[in-house]
């Protein structure tokens, strides 16, 4: 089962991971500056994860692909790793709609 991972950033802001089964991250956020609004963050994951057309696929100018997880506003509230393939990221995709929903929250240090 997946695991949200909220941590903070040397900066001060606090950013969360999301986490596979097998440890791997499969989403990352963006740094906010209150631990409310990461918490909220993690929520909307959850919530927007299971619609496949909040997904935004992209390719990065090296010809790595990526996609970004997009709220009902727009927003991005997360971003992939880069995958060598189409394919890898739409799995990547998938185990991001399987592990979000049911995942649970975890402060780091």
């Amino acid at each position: 089962m997946g695991k949200f991972e909220v941590k903070t950033r040397k900066n001060g802001e606090f950013q969360f991971n999301l986490k596979a089964g097998n440890g791997q991250v499969i989403l990352s956020s963006e740094g906010y500056t209150t631990k409310a609004n990461c918490l909220n963050g993690v929520e909307s994951v959850k919530k927007n994860a299971q619609d496949d057309n909040k997904f935004d696929r992209k390719t990065s100018t090296n010809g790595k692909h990526y996609f970004n997880l997009k709220a009902t506003n727009g927003q991005i509230i997360g971003t992939s790793e880069m995958y060598e393939s189409a394919s890898g990221m739409e799995n990547g995709i998938e185990s991001v709609m399987k592990n979000a929903p049911d995942a649970t929250v975890e402060e780091t240090a």
